[in-house]
């Protein structure tokens, strides 16, 4: 017993040594200082011993700087929808060392699947540099094309070609204001708001600078992030569901008259905000390679014209204001009336007629203007139109804006002077001309116009939007009042020329235009027309105002019956969309013949 005692002693001895926690720990620290020492040596052969050759050895494999794309700010409408904005897309990269030997064959996979010159394609793939990683073959590539082309070299046997993120931008609704959005090229913005905000919006690009040894990185070499600084959205003024619309009916009406182009623009009453500005004809931002070169920009700022018979409004209203006349005022309007070199006479044939100055401007009559204007001097009636915004540019925040024509007073001859009253003789803008009569409906206050939400900053520096949008008098609330007041009775039926234009349950106030186009060539007059109409509704308590011109129309037609009914569709639909009730308000009364 003793000696079986003493066995099983030595036995269970032994099995406590060979299966103790403790030995396991101290063979597993004896082994992970073996390690650690391993790698403590090697990094003090790294850090202490020889750093410089290493170094050297890193930087003569090369270092590799990546950009990292910032993301551009959006372009809002005035409810915060995209006009612009941008979506997923890819930057296709190249490593020489893997493409080099295939070269000429990737080259055309990916000069035929990504629509890139073939030759510059060809050097990224050989390496524009020697030693480079890293080469940019294509960037803003639609994140499923570049996924197709990848698959084609992949499919090929081809390696060594990447992609990375790099957003583009998209113009979700097309044409929609395009004209004033502009649109991008590669690398660049090519008009619109895209060029003339592009500091606002570009944000900047930021950097990943690494080294490479044996195509890897190189952990002790260079290696530095500057993030990117994405763009700020810029907010305009521009409605996008009624933009959409006016831009469709000035469509409709371009193709109904065969017509050169056109504009049309809405604008709050109240605050001078432009809700839409339609060029037409227009192009898709997505796709501006595709439309005409003089399609790209816009009209309704750069193309300066004679704006016609709308223009006497602000002849009546400053004669009002002055003094000179008044609505009920009577005239005897001759057939024709001679003057210098050559005689005026209306668009309509008559014999003697009386009329009075409302009457004058309900049927628009070129030589009843002529005699009232009378009453001013050109410096007199030169400073009223200047006060209106003739002759200056609005400053809106679109490239190549065009200030019109308006020859001083003290320059004027009697006889320019006496077309200026009746909208020959000077040019404007169409975003001139409806801040212009905007000002008869605001009470004779004109405010500036705006294309921007509160405030934002051009490339060239000049502050611009609703935040510093100027409110000038330029004629008394009465004159304004009662030039309104005779500007419904052109829409009246029996009375105005332009029944057409009115808008069903609304009392409207407008004024048609027909003027002679300048050619620009010879500086005379082409033989083709500008026919234009300007108004207002509610008249008696304004709400918008909108403006059509239609440039070098096909059909026989003035203002009244092809401008018109395009104004009363652009009008209503504005009207209705922000729920202005139609007023009690009684149509005018005014007198138009004696």
């Amino acid at each position: 017993m003793p000696a079986n005692r003493t066995s099983n002693r030595t036995a269970s001895r032994t099995t406590a040594r060979r299966g103790s926690p403790q030995l396991r720990l101290r063979v597993g620290l004896v082994l992970i200082a073996m390690v650690l020492s391993f790698f403590g040596a090697r990094l003090v052969q790294l850090q202490g011993i020889d750093p410089k050759s290493y170094a050297a050895m890193a930087a003569a494999e090369g270092v590799q700087t990546v950009i990292l794309p910032a993301e551009r700010g959006d372009i809002l409408d005035r409810n915060g929808v995209p006009l612009a904005d941008s979506i997923q897309g890819k930057m296709v990269i190249a490593d020489p060392v893997m493409t080099a030997d295939d070269a000429p064959a990737i080259a055309q996979i990916l000069s035929a699947g990504l629509d890139v010159d073939y030759f510059r394609t060809l050097r990224a793939l050989r390496g524009r540099e020697e030693g480079s990683r890293y080469e940019y073959v294509a960037r803003r590539v639609p994140s499923t094309t570049a996924t197709d082309v990848l698959a084609q070299l992949s499919e090929a046997g081809y390696q060594g070609v990447t992609t990375e993120d790099d957003p583009i931008r998209d113009y979700p609704a097309d044409d929609v204001a395009a004209n004033v959005l502009g649109f991008m090229g590669t690398d660049e913005p090519l008009g619109g708001f895209e060029r003339t905000f592009d500091q606002q919006l570009a944000g900047e690009d930021g950097t990943a600078r690494y080294t490479v040894g044996g195509g890897n990185r190189v952990p002790l070499g260079e290696n530095s992030v500057v993030p990117a600084r994405n763009g700020e959205a810029l907010r305009t003024t521009i409605d996008l569901d009624l933009q959409w619309f006016t831009q469709r009916v000035l469509a409709q009406t371009l193709q109904k008259y065969r017509a050169q182009s056109g504009v049309a623009l809405v604008m709050d009453t109240r605050t001078g905000e432009l809700l839409a500005l339609a060029d037409g004809p227009t192009f898709d931002a997505n796709a501006p390679l595709e439309a005409d070169k003089e399609d790209l920009g816009s009209r309704a700022l750069s193309e300066a014209y004679e704006p016609g018979s709308v223009e006497k409004v602000l002849t009546a209203a400053s004669l009002i204001d002055a003094g000179k006349v008044t609505p009920r005022q009577k005239f005897r309007v001759p057939a024709l009336l001679h003057r210098q070199d050559r005689p005026i006479g209306d668009w309509f044939d008559h014999g003697n007629i009386k009329l009075t100055l409302t009457g004058i401007l309900a049927k628009s009559s070129n030589i009843g203007t002529v005699l009232a204007a009378d009453a001013f001097t050109p410096q007199e009636l030169t400073t009223y139109l200047r006060s209106f915004g003739l002759g200056s540019r609005t400053d809106v925040g679109v490239r190549g804006e065009s200030p019109g024509i308006l020859t001083d007073g003290d320059l004027m001859t009697s006889q320019t002077k006496d077309r200026v009253a009746f909208g020959q003789s000077l040019s404007v803008n169409a975003v001139q001309m409806t801040a212009a009569v905007n000002t008869i409906a605001n009470g004779g206050v004109r405010i500036a116009p705006s294309l921007v939400q509160g405030s934002a900053t051009t490339d060239e520096g000049v502050e611009v939007g609703t935040d510093h949008a100027e409110a000038t008098r330029v004629v008394s609330e009465q004159a304004a009042r009662q030039t309104a007041r005779m500007m419904e009775r052109v829409t009246h039926e029996g009375a105005g020329v332009a029944p057409m234009a009115a808008v069903p349950g609304y009392l409207t106030a407008g004024k048609t235009g027909t003027a002679q186009r300048v050619e620009d060539e010879c500086g005379c007059y082409d033989g083709s027309t500008t026919v234009s109409f300007g108004g207002f509704a509610p008249a008696d308590d304004p709400r918008f105002t909108v403006y059509v011109a239609v440039h070098a129309p096909q059909v026989d037609g003035g203002g009244a019956t092809i401008a018109g009914p395009a104004f009363s569709r652009i009008l209503g639909y504005a009207l209705g969309r922000y729920g202005v009730p139609p007023t009690d308000g009684k149509p005018s009364r005014l007198p138009v013949e004696w």
